[in-house]
């Protein structure tokens, strides 16, 4: 089995030192010199924008009706051709 090169504490320190800074300088500047794409807007189908729509006008019912404080519960028959869960938590922040 080959001997280990000797080094000293110092210098393993100095070496990860310099090695740690030389990546923390090359991603900054990856990240400085690639161009931001906007992320395209995702577009919900027209079922999805059907229900978001109908909860908004039963949350805004339920304002004026002076029930903001209370719990509003929705159901609906389960659509499996179109799934709206993902878009229904996007746009009321499911993820609070």
């Amino acid at each position: 089995m080959p001997k280990p090169i000797p080094m000293s504490r110092r210098r393993w320190i100095a070496a990860w030192a310099v090695l740690c800074a030389g990546g923390l300088a090359a991603t900054a500047g990856l990240n400085s010199s690639a161009p931001r794409d906007p992320l395209p807007e995702e577009t919900v189908s027209a079922e999805c924008a059907e229900q978001i729509a109908d909860i908004e006008q039963q949350l805004a019912k339920a304002e004026q009706e002076g029930k903001e404080d209370g719990v509003l519960a929705f159901s609906r028959v389960h659509d499996a051709s179109d799934d709206c869960d993902d878009e229904l938590r996007k746009h009321f922040g499911g993820d609070r």
